[in-house]
């Protein structure tokens, strides 16, 4: 079976951790590349963090370093749910291996030009590293064949009532991207927060007895008691939902949607402005809005996904 290359943008976090796991284990996909960017926490923790999740998952991904600040805002984190150092407080043996020296941007560039036409683009942290590349190259659009991102949300947000972590963290890359030219089929709160774990199921889960399985149990702990706070079900997996929609939808609900990002309103910054059933006001519908997941297929599926290392 022929391989698709992909390349993975991620802010590591405790959900990205995850979905790097899930990652390792798909066989579908041949990952060419994984770029890191300020976002749940900084970028040099958030780049530290991928390596160190990789050799868990006893893969070596070339890792590049990427934008340590937002395009043009403040920056913010989400340490509150992940923790200072972003793993929730799980200490991972560091790393033998480092970043590779070529900038996130140049690199991504570099993997869309060898695969051209072929490169699908997973992004689950803010929109930072893509900003730049579509700013510096202008050809980029052209050179991708699918973007799959996790952030934003149809309807409503997280950190404001308007917008979504990853989308508000750098508001401007994501109107870029958005405005791009090429789909983006966009896993937002809608679906990603129906993707969850109870506190039975992470217990479930690492019972497989594996390192990789008692590391998501207790790097998620902290977001778990977040998520319980607010009378959440479970943890979301807001990361790894995308991760196995772009390996196959066929558990997911995806509809034509005009998307755009709302980067001047001062309650609505960070918002994407989504259009799913109005009467034609917007005849372009080039996006993907990933609505809802069956729950119970996803959980076999990342279930079966971890069990791999055993």
């Amino acid at each position: 079976m022929k391989k698709t290359p992909v390349w993975f943008d991620c802010d590591t976090g405790v959900d990205d951790a995850i979905a790097l796991i899930l990652l390792s284990q798909l066989d579908s996909f041949d990952v060419v590349g994984v770029s890191t960017v300020a976002g749940n926490v900084g970028v040099d923790k958030t780049t530290n963090n991928t390596l160190r999740v990789l050799d868990l998952c006893r893969v070596s991904y070339p890792v590049y370093r990427g934008a340590a600040q937002p395009m043009m805002r403040e920056q913010i984190t989400a340490s509150y749910v992940h923790g200072e150092d972003g793993l929730g407080g799980v200490i991972l043996p560091e790393s033998e291996r480092f970043p590779e020296t070529l900038p996130a941007w140049d690199a991504l560039y570099q993997a869309a030009v060898q695969h051209a036409g072929e490169l699908v683009l997973i992004a689950v942290g803010p929109m930072t590293n893509i900003g730049l590349t579509l700013t510096k190259y202008k050809d980029f659009p052209n050179l991708i064949k699918r973007i799959v991102i996790m952030g934003g949300a149809a309807v409503g947000g997280n950190v404001t009532p308007a917008a979504e972590f990853n989308i508000l963290a750098d508001p401007e890359a994501a109107a870029m991207l958005f405005d791009c030219g090429v789909q983006v089929e966009m896993c937002g709160l809608d679906m990603t927060m129906k993707a969850y774990l109870t506190r039975e199921e992470l217990d479930d889960l690492a019972q497989l007895g594996t390192p990789q399985a008692t590391f998501a149990r207790d790097c998620l702990q902290r977001a778990l008691k977040f998520g319980e706070s607010y009378q959440l079900p479970g943890v979301a997996l807001h990361d790894p939902a995308a991760v196995l929609y772009a390996d196959d939808g066929a558990m997911f609900e995806a509809r034509p949607a005009w998307v755009r990002v709302e980067t001047k309103g001062s309650c609505t910054y960070g918002k994407t402005v989504t259009d799913l059933y109005s009467d034609k006001k917007y005849d372009m519908r080039e996006h993907l809005a990933v609505i809802n997941v069956d729950r119970d297929a996803f959980k076999d599926r990342l279930f079966e996904l971890f069990a791999r290392f055993g």
